[in-house]
């Protein structure tokens, strides 16, 4: 399962992180966002142990999100070794989402 965090645990979860790190910024009201729930979960136990997947809602949490430039939502980036190295925005099919993580795995 994909795990929520905060901006007061993003620096040790994300920029920290042993391994590739997949956030999604969401909000709960946001349809697409909603959509991408099942393949976000899905990845999440897909890739367990080679990529860390993780949730940041934007309603809750704004630092993190204003410090890498979300401006709609969902928006995905990749960080490898603390840095953003992927990003994309709005709603991919599963196999879109596969290519960039096997990319940085």
């Amino acid at each position: 399962m994909a795990q929520a965090i905060t901006d007061a645990d993003f620096e040790a979860e994300v920029l920290k992180a042993d391994t590739p790190v997949l956030v999604d910024f969401w909000a709960p009201w946001c349809g697409p966002c909603k959509q991408m729930l099942p393949i976000v979960e899905e990845l999440a136990g897909e890739y367990e142990g080679k990529v860390k997947i993780v949730k940041v809602n934007v309603d809750e949490n704004t630092e993190a999100p204003g410090k890498f430039n979300v401006m709609s939502i969902p928006t995905f980036i990749i960080f490898k070794d603390g840095e953003p190295v992927t990003t994309f925005v709005g709603a991919k099919s599963k196999e879109d989402i596969v290519q960039e993580l096997d990319a940085v795995a």
